[in-house]
C-alpha cells in the first residue's frame, strides 16, 4: 500500500464519499482495496491500478447513477456505467492517464462470471467474490430488502446467500484468496443453518 499517496486518491476517496447512496456502500470500496493488497502478499502490482479501480467499480449502483425505473433498472449495466465515466473522472482528478486503460480493464472483469486478464483485475475481482461470502456478505444483503427491486422479502436475500455459499468459492482463482474463504465460508454456512432453523417451516 502507498505509504505517500497521490493527490488523487483524497480527491478520488472524496468523491466516492459524497456519491455513495445509500450511504453504507461507501465502506465496500475501502474494505475492498484493502483486502485486495492483503491478497496479493507481498507480490508486485501496480497499486495506482488496483486503488483506482477497487474505489470506481461500483459507481453505477449508487442512487443518482443508476436508474430509477424498475424496468430499466432490470436491464442497467452498472459495469458499462463506470467505463464510460471512468475515463474522464481519472484525468480531473489527476491519475496518470497511461495507467487509466488498465483500471477500465480491471472494472470491466470485476464480477465473479468475468475472466480478468490482469493480476490487479484478478486482485479486484477475488476481493469482490470474498465480499459477498461470510458476515460482511450477511450485513450487505440482508440491507437491501426492502429498498432493493431484487429484495422484498427475507427469503429473497437468503436465497442469494445459499447461491453465494454453493457458486462462489469455486470462482476464486487465487491461493491467497481460497485461504481468506475459508472463516468466510464457515461464518455464512452457519449462519444460514440457523435462519432456517429459527423459521420453522414458517415464510419470511
Amino acid at each position: 500500500m502507498n505509504s505517500n499517496p497521490a493527490p488523487y486518491r483524497k480527491l478520488l476517496r472524496d468523491y466516492i464519499r459524497a456519491q455513495a447512496n445509500p450511504p453504507d456502500k461507501f465502506s465496500h470500496q475501502d474494505r475492498l482495496y484493502a483486502l485486495a493488497v492483503e491478497l496479493a502478499a507481498g507480490t508486485a502490482f501496480d497499486d495506482d491500478v488496483l486503488y483506482a479501480s477497487a474505489w470506481l467499480h461500483d459507481l453505477g449502483v449508487f442512487v443518482g447513477h443508476r436508474p430509477e425505473n424498475r424496468e430499466e433498472l432490470a436491464k442497467w449495466d452498472h459495469v458499462a456505467y463506470v467505463a464510460a465515466q471512468a475515463p474522464a473522472l481519472l484525468m480531473r482528478f489527476g491519475f496518470p492517464e497511461s495507467k487509466i486503460s488498465p483500471v477500465l480493464d480491471a472494472i470491466r472483469t470485476h464480477m465473479p462470471k468475468d475472466d480478468p486478464k490482469t493480476y490487479e483485475a484478478t486482485l479486484l475481482r477475488d476481493a469482490d467474490v470474498l465480499e459477498q461470502l461470510g458476515a460482511v456478505a450477511i450485513l450487505r444483503t440482508v440491507s437491501k430488502v426492502g429498498r432493493d427491486t431484487r429484495f422484498t422479502l427475507f427469503s429473497d436475500a437468503l436465497r442469494v446467500l445459499r447461491d453465494n455459499l454453493e457458486n462462489l468459492p469455486q470462482m476464486l482463482r487465487l491461493d491467497t484468496s481460497r485461504k481468506q474463504a475459508l472463516p468466510r465460508l464457515t461464518a455464512l454456512q452457519t449462519f444460514l443453518e440457523a435462519a432456517e432453523q429459527e423459521r420453522n417451516g414458517l415464510g419470511w
